[in-house]
C-alpha cells in the first residue's frame, strides 16, 4: 500500500465511520504502491457498507469527494458487491486478488 494511503488512514476512517462504511479496499497502483505516481495517479478503493447504511448515489458521491479531499488526487470508488457480480471474471479476480484492506469496522 502507498504511503500517502497509510499516512492518511486516520482520516479515511473517520470517513468510513461517517458514512456507514464496513470495509474499505484499496487496490491498483495504490495498492501495489512501485506504479503509483504521486503526481498523477488515482487511487482505487472497493467499498462496502455496512447493514444500518442505505447508501444513495448521493452519500455515495460525497464519499467519494471526501476520499479525493483527503488524498488530494482523484479516487474511483466501487461498490465491492457491484465488482463480485460482475460479468467480467478476469477483471474481478485481478481486482479482488490485489485488494488491501484499509479499513473495517
Amino acid at each position: 500500500m502507498h504511503t500517502l494511503i497509510q499516512e492518511k488512514r486516520a482520516d479515511i476512517a473517520a470517513l468510513c465511520r461517517r458514512y456507514h462504511v464496513r470495509q474499505l479496499e484499496v487496490f491498483g497502483s495504490a495498492a501495489r504502491g512501485v506504479d503509483f505516481d504521486p503526481a498523477i495517479s488515482d487511487a482505487d478503493f472497493l467499498v462496502e457498507f455496512g447493514p444500518d447504511a442505505d447508501p444513495g448515489l448521493k452519500d455515495f458521491l460525497e464519499m467519494k469527494e471526501a476520499l479525493k479531499a483527503v488524498l488530494g488526487r482523484e479516487v474511483d470508488l466501487i461498490e465491492r458487491k457491484t465488482l463480485e457480480k460482475s460479468r467480467n471474471y478476469i477483471r474481478r479476480r485481478n481486482i479482488l486478488g490485489q485488494a488491501e484492506s484499509v479499513y473495517v469496522a
